[in-house]
């Protein structure tokens, strides 16, 4: 059995990184004042809330109140337990732990059942690549991806596969004695009338879907067999670890180049991410072949502020990058360009018929404003020989140029389209005013309407306003912790007693934090109390702006507060249980009486 860290090597890993640069990993931060700031990870918001101060080491979100260490961000953003964040920090720092402090490094708890749905299809995308490479059954999909351009390096690098016609997962896992609830819960197997159980995947080229942490969380098979009648791709049903609408593929891989190049670049399949990786662009993703969700746009948003469209150059992929810029658009505050593949190729073709050089070029000169891209796009619908069609197609297009609030952007298109046309830009102008006004007038009778995926994420704590007692309490507890002559005024006091019992708490362990620390740190603090709402407390406490001049008179006048507030709290309490009890006996008479006498305290509270 493994034994604890000790607290020393603990400190030792956490203090050899910088916790601005692992959330940097996660969150897009920009530097604000003396701390960062980004779009907070664990809620959907549109104004960044979320701040990580470089000099105490923590982060907290103004918005839901989370807060916390560097490990206590992975332990959140990971679904990890505290050893496993240990080991993530200290494998980032280079810190090698000790045989005898291996703890478990799997993203949640050896046991838990998200724990062993991983493990199983981390085993299955194993056996998959295996058979791909090694066997005789996985030949011919091996010379089907050698004949797309396809190295066995990048297949072992995204885990690509082959799933046989045969029941070979069924039997691998038998062979293994995996519980049979497991594998019906699994998502990898399809169940018939009598509860028996098959391979939901064979004769299918695989791709490996992952979570953030590159661990495999479900599959996309792709048939080999053009004739067969079968639906080109099957994708695993959504399970305990796998919901598509959160997941982008590649995005584990992608993550840091996106970071890199400051922008990402949105494929429409998995071989597009692989062909344009395999040429050296790292920073492909791809959604897993439905309409982008509010959830992966919020991912994006975090890692980056650019994001190009890539999509294939025929009909339905220039349809598809026009339904996308409207979500986008509608959805996110990204910075959007276009790619436009030439010839009518999807990007996979490209790179095998023109090589990866002219890719590299197209992607990182070839782009197109949204406006541009639908300026062009609907021309599609018009014989522009025609004038009626020229004059419907200005009318749709001053539409999409009134949708811009910059004044000059409006400008440049308006005087594209005089000339292309020959007509006056003024009178265009004109025009667009129209557009705008009656635009204005449309959007001003709709009332917003919330996506269900917004509703869903949206748990942000109230934003109460402390009262003053409580403010009292909040500061004269930073003060104490960071300052020892305030500790042992305190302490000196021995009828004192904090009013709720969140900060009473607090003030207990930082006593026996202080037993074997000469100073606070609050990172290290918050590792030595564990508990999560109260190190969103420490961290709330932590980023207070507090009078440094006047130490000795505010100190004595938080005091003053709480030791008036304490007697009179201690009131209701006793109040309120024996009201309670009254409740419970069917007492009427008590009860009112009892309620009367607690309006009162309450009264002279809020008088206080």
């Amino acid at each position: 059995m493994a034994k604890t860290i000790p607290e020393d090597l603990i400190d030792q890993i956490r203090t050899s990184v910088n916790i601005v640069d692992v959330v940097g990993q996660y969150v897009q931060l920009k530097k604000q004042g003396k701390n960062f700031f980004g779009l907070c990870p664990f809620h959907e918001e549109k104004t960044a809330s979320f701040s990580v101060s470089e000099s105490k080491q923590i982060f907290h979100c103004f918005s839901c109140g989370r807060g916390g260490n560097v490990f206590k961000f992975l332990m959140e953003i990971n679904n990890i337990e505290f050893p496993a964040a240990i080991h993530q920090v200290a494998d980032l720092a280079n810190i090698e732990i000790p045989a005898e402090f291996s703890e478990t490094k799997q993203g949640t708890s050896e046991n838990s059942e998200q724990s062993q749905l991983i493990k199983l299809y981390d085993q299955a995308a194993a056996l998959y690549t295996h058979v791909l490479l090694n066997t005789e059954m996985g030949q011919r999909a091996l010379t089907y991806l050698h004949n797309r351009g396809l190295t066995d390096d990048i297949i072992t690098k995204f885990q690509l596969g082959f799933a046989p016609g045969e029941q070979l997962l069924k039997e691998f896992f038998e062979e293994k004695k995996i519980d049979y609830q497991r594998l019906r819960q699994s998502g990898l197997f399809i169940e018939d009338q009598e509860g028996k159980l098959r391979d939901r995947f064979r004769g299918r080229v695989m791709y490996a879907i992952k979570n953030p942490q590159g661990h495999v969380i479900a599959f996309s098979g792709r048939i080999l067999n053009k004739e067969d009648s079968q639906a080109k791709y099957i994708n695993s049903p959504e399970t305990k670890i796998f919901s598509k609408s959160n997941v982008l593929y590649n995005f584990d891989v992608a993550r840091s180049a996106i970071r890199h190049e400051k922008r990402a670049i949105l494929f429409e399949g998995f071989m597009d991410v692989i062909a344009a990786y395999q040429s050296g662009v790292t920073n492909g993703i791809a959604s897993m072949g439905t309409s982008f969700t509010n959830e992966q746009i919020y991912l994006l948003q975090r890692t980056t502020s650019q994001l190009d469209i890539c999509y294939d150059g025929d009909d339905p992929g220039q349809a598809a990058i026009s339904r996308a810029l409207d979500t986008f658009g509608a959805n996110s505050q990204l910075k959007l360009s276009v790619i436009e593949i030439p010839d009518k190729l999807d990007p996979d073709e490209y790179v095998r018929q023109h090589g990866t050089k002219q890719f590299n070029e197209i992607v990182h000169s070839a782009r197109l404003t949204p406006t541009a891209f639908k300026l062009d796009y609907l021309k599609r619908n018009y014989n522009l020989n025609n004038e009626a069609d020229q004059l419907a197609y200005i009318e749709q297009a001053l539409k999409e140029i009134a949708k811009l609030n910059s004044s000059v952007e409006q400008d440049l298109y308006l005087n594209q389209l005089a000339k292309e046309f020959g007509v006056q830009a003024q009178d265009l102008n004109q025009q667009l005013r129209q557009v705008r006004s009656q635009q204005s007038v449309v959007n001003h009778h709709q009332q917003p309407v919330k996506t269900v995926s917004t509703v869903k994420h949206e748990y942000h704590r109230q934003q109460v306003k402390l009262d003053k007692v409580e403010t009292a309490e909040a500061r004269l507890l930073n003060y104490l912790l960071y300052d020892h002559n305030v500790w042992l005024k305190i302490a000196g006091l021995p009828d004192f007693h904090f009013v709720h019992e969140k900060y009473q708490t607090i003030y207990m362990l930082a006593a026996g934090f202080f037993e074997n620390h000469n100073s606070y740190d609050s990172a290290a603090f918050m590792d030595f109390v564990h508990d999560s709402e109260l190190q969103d407390v420490i961290a709330e406490l932590d980023l207070q702006d507090l009078d440094e001049e006047n130490v000795d008179q505010a100190v004595d006048d938080y005091i003053k507060v709480i030791m008036a507030e304490a007697p009179l709290s201690q009131q209701i309490k006793t109040k309120t249980k024996s009201l309670n009890e009254a409740k419970r006996m069917g007492n009427t008479e008590l009860q009112q009486k009892l309620a009367i006498e607690l309006i009162d305290l309450y009264r002279q509270r809020q008088d206080a």
